[in-house]
């Protein structure tokens, strides 16, 4: 909105300093600073409003240090999160973006399946939540919309340039049109020189825009639940989300900018550097919501907020293509999810074969076998960050590494 308004007064009166907001560094470190801001100065008086409501975390007793200790703590804290991304978004970016719009019906879809969730956990007094089925069923809805959008919509382009750019032709090649918008179903494969993979070879005889759908749904549904697995100790899921963030951030710069994805060889992707703004204001979310939620946490953001910091990296990596980075980039998510899968089929198959059945882990999700390993909780929540920043340095690598 700000940015509509900044456009108008520097074009009607020339305003001094209104030019800023043609910037999107600028605005997007405005997002960053606000949306902070506001999960810190209102989050309190949620955390508060939610003690007044009795809306606390109901724990199950697994035998982990300190686990009872939380019984009571808000929780449905995403509400805070969710807030700080959408504000900002509203305040800094370009509204008709395609991307933008995307990402805030992502940001709300997420949140009411989440909410839905930890609504019924919390006042009707289910454990179990929102039936699995639900929760699929919303998810697979969002992969139906955000896939159709990214196949289908026109406005989703990819730029080819006739020649390099450099610094001082760039201006004369965009005045004089010198390339072609297309749309395409190319994505990236890190690692490899010749670093595109098009969806549209995958299966020859099977419509592309079905792959592809297929495939956004498959992200979205993972990564969502991968996000879900790991909010299981104070400040882990909402830390990690911040880094893999930042990663983004740089993806939709580089991306979105003309004369630094030539210089590295990328994809430009037109428009997709008001995603930018979106990333900070995500970060900001994030390290906003961990004033309140790393150890001891005063408020626990629920499945309100775990699906929604899930749902939104996955359209983000779809949105930059970069989904196929996702293994690497969002490893914490993975390895969280794997151990559950890898837990539950060895405990089905030594029962069916020994009559016993046995684990390879002490408990799933992970974080929960260095807890019963006797690793303090902070110890572990610091080391899984650090594990993070090391996958996104790895990943931003893929820039250059090939």
């Amino acid at each position: 909105m700000l940015y509509y308004l900044f456009d108008y007064l520097e074009r009607e009166f020339n305003l001094a300093g209104a030019g800023l907001f043609q910037f999107i560094t600028f605005r997007a470190l405005l997002a960053a600073a606000v949306s902070v801001l506001i999960a810190i100065v209102f989050g309190r008086k949620i955390i508060d409003y939610l003690q007044k409501q009795q809306i606390g975390e109901i724990v199950r007793d697994l035998g982990l240090e300190g686990q009872m200790q939380k019984k009571g703590t808000p929780t449905m804290g995403g509400i805070i999160m969710i807030l700080a991304i959408i504000v900002p978004v509203l305040l800094f970016s370009k509204l008709h973006n395609v991307y933008i719009i995307l990402l805030l019906i992502t940001t709300v879809w997420t949140g009411l399946i989440g909410f839905a969730d930890d609504y019924i956990k919390v006042f009707k007094k289910n454990k179990d939540g929102l039936a699995g089925r639900f929760k699929i069923v919303g998810q697979v809805g969002l992969g139906l919309i955000v896939g159709s959008v990214l196949y289908f919509n026109s406005n989703v382009i990819v730029r080819d340039f006739d020649k390099e750019l450099t610094p001082s032709n760039v201006t004369e090649i965009l005045e004089k049109k010198q390339y072609t918008d297309h749309s395409s179903t190319i994505t990236t494969i890190p690692f490899f020189k010749h670093n595109e993979f098009d969806y549209s070879k995958v299966i020859p005889f099977v419509p592309t825009w079905l792959i592809y759908i297929l495939v956004a749904t498959f992200i979205i549904t993972a990564v969502s639940n991968g996000a879900n697995m790991t909010d299981g100790l104070d400040g882990l899921a909402a830390g990690s989300s911040a880094i893999i963030g930042v990663v983004l951030a740089i993806f939709a710069y580089v991306s979105g900018n003309a004369i630094v994805s030539s210089y590295l060889d990328i994809m430009f992707i037109p428009n997709s550097g008001e995603l930018v703004i979106f990333c900070l204001a995500f970060v900001g979310a994030c390290i906003g919501f961990l004033w309140y939620n790393s150890y001891p946490a005063q408020v626990f953001m629920g499945d309100t907020g775990s699906l929604c910091l899930g749902g939104i990296i996955a359209v983000l990596a779809l949105s930059l293509r970069k989904e196929l980075m996702i293994p690497v980039m969002c490893g914490i998510f993975l390895v969280e999810n794997l151990s559950v899968v890898l837990q539950v089929a060895y405990f089905k198959y030594t029962k069916k074969k020994y009559g016993e059945g046995k684990r390879i882990f002490k408990m799933a999700p992970l974080h929960h076998h260095y807890q019963k390993s006797n690793i303090p909780e902070p110890k572990i929540v610091s080391r899984f960050w650090i594990t993070g920043i090391l996958l996104a340095i790895i990943t931003i690598a893929t820039l250059k590494i090939r």
